[in-house]
């Protein structure tokens, strides 16, 4: 039965990195992921498996090399087949994931502050790759990775903007809806799928930090509630009120406009910021 993982390390990956230490870092949604240490660096490994509500996880590793190819142009992003799926290994990312780094703690409570040079750091990630011709699809809180020099935007599997081999290739259903802009809701409703866009990241980088530093969802459901009735709530209800203290509320507000065109571009939003600094 499909999305019975996790899975260990293929025999052809091994042969692949020579691996030195590895450790198992998470198992969901059709997607085992290890951190493998070699003598030419560490790598996330991810090997993708089909789950009985989604096939195309099976595909996403090998989808997602192949966009890391064009964008980093390098030799040591590899991926194949085996025999759940397909699997990919590229250069591991250090740092805290902006969830991580925003959530209440012992020292501070929703809602808080942000930091600015924090937020900087990921709208120029986001705003690097939208340079790059592509949109990411999947904006969220954990898939920043934020160090003293910058952040990471990883897990590019949906996104959008360049050739994809067929094999490899599906539809987009959506992102995670925490996130999700109206449009793309809307259009996962009306059609099944959609396309993702740079403004709909934006939208979701809105949504990210609205998340983060408030504790709050973009649109208010039922935890219980299915997809459709989110997306149903997110396309039919205005989004909660930014009340982001300090002045990176007024840039969600407008990153989290309803009409996609009206919508700074990532580049503005890391202008605005800067002016803040």
């Amino acid at each position: 039965m499909p999305g019975k993982g996790p899975y260990e390390i293929p025999a052809r990956v091994h042969s692949v990195l020579l691996p030195q230490s590895t450790r198992l870092v998470l198992d969901r949604r059709g997607s085992t992921v290890w951190d493998v240490q070699t003598s030419e660096g560490r790598y996330a490994v991810k090997l993708g498996y089909p789950t009985p509500v989604h096939e195309w996880t099976a595909a996403a590793p090998a989808r997602e090399a192949a966009i890391l190819r064009q964008l980093a142009q390098k030799d040591n992003i590899y991926s194949g087949e085996w025999s759940e799926g397909t699997w990919s290994a590229q250069p591991w990312h250090d740092g805290s994931s902006l969830f991580e780094l925003w959530r209440p703690g012992r020292h501070h409570s929703y809602p808080r502050e942000p930091s600015r040079g924090q937020a900087l750091a990921c709208a120029t990630a986001l705003a690097d790759l939208h340079a790059a011709g592509w949109a990411h699809g999947d904006v969220q809180p954990n898939h920043f990775l934020i160090r003293p020099d910058g952040a990471s935007l990883i897990d590019l599997a949906l996104a959008h903007g360049g050739e994809v081999p067929e094999a490899y290739d599906f539809p987009y259903r959506g992102c995670l809806v925490h996130y999700e802009a109206p449009e793309i809701s809307h259009s996962i409703l009306a059609e099944g799928m959609a396309v993702p866009t740079m403004a709909a990241d934006v939208y979701g980088l809105g949504a990210s930090w609205f998340l983060s530093a408030t504790g709050w969802r973009h649109v208010s459901y039922p935890d219980d509630a299915d997809r459709k009735d989110q997306r149903r709530a997110i396309v039919d209800k205005p989004h909660r009120p930014i009340n982001v203290p300090g002045p990176l509320g007024e840039v969600i507000e407008e990153m989290m406009r309803r009409t996609s065109a009206d919508r700074p571009t990532a580049a503005e939003v890391c202008a605005a910021i800067r002016d803040m600094l």
